[in-house]
């Protein structure tokens, strides 16, 4: 079977070694291609899959999505735990490692610069959700309007609750932001997650990212723990270490 090159990340040379059980995309095994100082991170993958017009049809599969992100996200994690590494895009495939090499000298300035930003932080993700809804219809039980007038009257009573817990939360979410990105290196919003597609409960109004130095991160999870009993109504979930996706000016 014809094989690609698949190119997880970019890193400077590193002495330790990564698991010796740790699988890539399709169970193969990341292989160190060094050049010019730097080191890319691969493995072969089939053609058959990664070839671009196949690779349009595997992206509409979302369980081979799936499962294709997770191997690429575990190579990343382990790198992370040896090394500073910078990802590369979800499938970045070359035809060999000829290929490969022209990447890496055509971008090595970039690389290199990134890299020297990166060298010791680690990327912490922090969403607040606001859980439950303040504008809900009536619940069985619930006495019936005794009017027309009595209806009106209940349903702007349920909308002003809901945009009050709303100004809330959003407010809430503002300050922990500007809080957190004093205690950070650099920091990025994302746009909100849709709840229906990240099967998330609440809806989501902060979705933002901080780049820590890896010897400020415990203070830093203190300083979101903290922040949990402050905000009633929301959930504030962290995640991390990861390595510093939103900072490397790679699209996920």
């Amino acid at each position: 079977m014809t094989g690609l090159r698949y190119v997880y990340a970019v890193c400077r040379p590193f002495g330790a070694a990564l698991q010796s059980q740790l699988k890539g995309i399709g169970g193969a095994p990341p292989a160190l291609l060094n050049h010019h100082g730097l080191v890319a991170v691969v493995s072969t993958v089939p053609e058959a899959e990664f070839a671009q017009d196949a690779l349009r049809a595997r992206l509409e599969d979302l369980d081979w999505l799936a499962a294709t992100a997770r191997a690429h996200q575990g190579v990343i994690d382990a790198l992370t735990t040896v090394t500073t590494p910078l990802p590369l895009r979800l499938a970045t495939v070359f035809r060999d490692d000829s290929g490969v090499r022209v990447m890496m000298e055509e971008r090595e300035d970039d690389f290199r610069r990134v890299l020297d930003r990166l060298e010791g932080r680690v990327e912490w993700g922090v969403k607040v959700y606001v859980e439950g809804e303040s504008a809900e219809p009536a619940t069985e039980g619930e006495e019936k309007p005794a009017s027309g007038r009595d209806y009106l009257r209940r349903r702007r009573q349920r909308s002003h609750a809901h945009e009050e817990k709303w100004q809330r939360a959003e407010a809430f979410a503002q300050a922990l932001h500007e809080k957190l990105s004093g205690h950070a290196e650099d920091s990025r919003l994302h746009a909100p997650q849709n709840s229906a597609l990240s099967g998330a409960a609440g809806q989501n109004v902060l979705n933002a990212a901080y780049l820590v130095p890896r010897g400020d991160s415990e203070e830093f999870v203190e300083l979101v723990d903290r922040t949990k009993d402050d905000a009633p109504g929301m959930r504030v979930e962290l995640t991390g270490p990861w390595a510093a996706y939103s900072f490397t000016g790679e699209e996920r």
